[in-house]
């Protein structure tokens, strides 16, 4: 423990310069500081900056904020919306930084939880998707304040920012949502569907089209927030689960079916597709989605509980769990079902390479590894892994 620590002092508010190394999980890198851990945001490596500490928990770390850099990386460039800054909007990490250099420091934060956490040397590339970095995300939660103003979050924070537009979503997307008022304290879904009309709240159905296949979504149902993401991620898991004619299939967590589709035609009529969601509308939206495919069956209700009720054992597992992973209890119990290979999707670095540990003490080696850069000008990515048994 360190002397500042050891003494209580809260550094709140005060002034650090620091020189800025590495990038870490969770949109920050990491500096150094009278012996403490100051995680920095907007902020790229090897920069020096001043900083504002505006977290301070008084334990070995704290969080800080850039204010006026010093020296910057040759990667930075102006970002283009201004609440990406101190003290603003909790959405964008990166925008600061060149997209390819944004693409690169995912991929050494993809690279460094598999070393850290599942002994893993290997150095995925990030891959773009088409579009560019603005203007992809198609689906945004706005909060709304007190008086009924719309908005987004402030970076770990509840405050509500009265912002008058979103670069992140497509242009004029925001503007004529955000000159409303709506119910205090509450949240409001904002879709953009596969026509390009704008569905708020529970203005519905949202159509989308991903696989060859169209889905008419319930307001609230999950859907990809980057319209590239969920034909990328079918035709990866096309490709690896390579299901067996005739065979059996697991989509957990599958939602309204994306993957399930891509499935029931691998192992084809005389196959078994078997999705587990606990979403029953999504259920719902899915089974009127693949009414034509009478070989995926469906089943409402958490993974961990339906599993061992699932029958016979599967030839394939594709998962696509929520941000913590599965787990040790799930890992476990679906390596004792023995499937020959298992197609991991993952939307944190840090779980996927947690689960890549546990399938390896069960005889499951990391096959094959994809990244994909879905979420630009913030930390997050999407990871696509294969698992097959040794």
């Amino acid at each position: 423990m360190s002397s500042a620590t050891a003494l209580g002092t809260d550094w709140t508010d005060r002034i650090l310069e620091l020189e800025v190394g590495p990038i870490a999980h969770g949109g920050h890198c990491v500096a150094r500081s009278d012996g403490r851990v100051v995680f920095v945001r907007h902020a790229l490596p090897g920069e020096r900056v001043l900083a504002v500490v505006n977290e301070d928990g008084g334990g070995s770390f704290c969080r800080a904020d850039v204010v006026e850099v010093l020296e910057a990386s040759p990667f930075r460039v102006e970002a283009p919306c201004s609440w990406a800054r101190a003290g603003g909007c909790g959405g964008c990490d990166l925008q600061h930084a060149d997209p390819a250099a944004q693409r690169s420091l995912k991929a050494d934060v993809l690279a460094e939880q598999l070393r850290r956490l599942a002994g893993i040397e290997r150095q995925v590339p990030v891959e773009e998707l088409p579009g560019g970095p603005l203007g992809w995300r198609h689906r945004v939660r706005l909060a709304v304040d007190e008086q009924g103003r719309a908005g987004l979050r402030a970076h770990r924070s509840h405050d509500v920012l009265p912002i008058a537009d979103c670069p992140l979503t497509p242009p004029g997307t925001l503007p004529p949502v955000l000159e409303h008022g709506f119910e205090a304290a509450t949240e409001i879904e904002v879709a953009v569907d596969a026509d390009g009309l704008v569905h708020v709240g529970d203005d519905g159905p949202v159509i989308q089209r991903a696989a060859g296949r169209q889905w008419e979504l319930s307001p609230g149902v999950f859907w990809q927030v980057h319209p590239a993401l969920p034909d990328t991620l079918a035709a990866v898991v096309g490709e690896w689960a390579h299901a067996p004619r005739g065979g059996i299939a697991w989509d957990l967590y599958g939602g309204v079916g994306l993957f399930a589709s891509v499935l029931a035609d691998q192992v084809g009529p005389d196959g078994m597709v078997t999705v587990v969601e606990s979403s029953r509308q999504a259920v719902a939206d899915g089974k009127a989605a693949l009414a034509d495919l009478p070989q995926v069956g469906w089943r409402v209700g958490r993974v961990e509980r339906v599993l061992g009720s699932l029958g016979p054992r599967p030839d394939v597992v594709v998962a696509d769990p929520p941000r913590r992973g599965l787990g040790r209890e799930l890992v476990d119990a679906l390596c004792a079902r023995a499937p020959d290979r298992v197609v991991h999707v993952a939307c944190d670095p840090a779980a996927l390479a947690r689960d890549v540990a546990l399938f390896a003490e069960r005889g499951f080696r990391l096959a094959e590894l994809r990244a994909f850069d879905a979420f630009p000008m913030t930390h997050h990515f999407e990871c696509v892994a294969l698992l097959v048994r040794d």
